[in-house]
């Protein structure tokens, strides 16, 4: 599933490839898609400008002129690319938008788990995990006091935790694993039995780790590729993820794969040990 940095790539290539642009027509071929009724969704948003596309954790938030923003979860492996309008159409495009400039936007997602749901500006916040997301992890949203409340009246295992969407945005399994190693926290370790130090370090790396993959244009691991067709590079700078058996970057030691709330976890063993209460 693309985690924030690799949302935050598509959304700055969306701003090249559809901001500013008026949609003449649009081709739905796989109706569940669209969360609305498909037709009332066509009509709403043909002849209308697509102002801009935000983001808030992992949604997509495109900004219409009448007012409408349209709620898009790539989920699994949704994508966005542009080409000339009448270009090849497979089975996995499942929404084509139609521009008056003689280009297309295609949402392609052969899960087909990606979707779309068009709402009045304002309300977007209503729909789906948005109704329950937690800050952005940047240094002005996601502050220490918060985390550290947080953590404090959770005694679950801090990779879950992490997941929670609830509690910080857009971190996912990833990039989960790459703080915790960064921050020598055990992925099995009580969220409420961090010590202060910990805390402090994983918040800071949160913050760090997410805004470096950006820079680097997100992880591509299985099949990510931005609006532009072009991979991510950040795969190339993780420590832990997808590194089980290698020997840590830190210590040497061999690098264990467990499983953790049914996510794939790879840490050190000898850096991040499971400590006691």
């Amino acid at each position: 599933m693309p985690e924030l940095p690799e949302v935050e790539t598509v959304r700055r290539g969306l701003l090249k490839i559809a901001a500013g642009r008026k949609i003449s027509g649009i081709d739905v071929y796989y109706g569940k898609t669209i969360t609305n009724d498909v037709e009332k969704f066509r009509q709403a948003l043909i002849g209308q400008t697509i102002v801009t596309v935000d983001r808030r954790g992992k949604y997509l938030l495109f900004r219409f002129t009448n007012d409408l923003t349209m709620v898009s979860h790539l989920r699994m492996e949704g994508k966005y690319f542009n080409q000339p309008i009448g270009g090849p159409i497979d089975k996995h495009t499942h929404v084509v938008f139609e521009f008056t400039d003689g280009s297309e936007l295609c949402y392609h997602d052969t899960r087909k788990f990606g979707r779309m749901t068009l709402v009045k500006t304002g309300e977007e916040m209503t729909v789906g995990g948005l109704k329950t997301i937690g800050p952005e992890p940047t240094a002005n949203d996601f502050t220490l006091p918060y985390f550290k409340a947080i953590l404090a009246k959770s005694r679950g295992k801090i990779k879950p935790f992490l997941l929670n969407q609830r509690h910080v945005a857009g971190l996912g399994n990833i990039y989960a694993d790459e703080v915790l190693w960064m921050s020598k926290v055990n992925p099995e370790q009580p969220a409420n039995s961090l010590t202060d130090q910990q805390i402090r370090d994983l918040h800071d790396n949160i913050i760090k780790e997410l805004a470096r993959a950006i820079e680097y244009k997100g992880t591509t691991v299985h099949s990510f590729t931005n609006a532009f067709g072009d991979a991510g590079a950040f795969q190339n700078q993780l420590n832990a993820y997808g590194h089980a058996g290698d020997p840590c970057p830190r210590c040497g030691t061999k690098m264990v794969k467990i499983k953790v709330a049914q996510r794939g976890t790879t840490f050190c063993p000898h850096c991040q040990p499971l400590e006691n209460d």
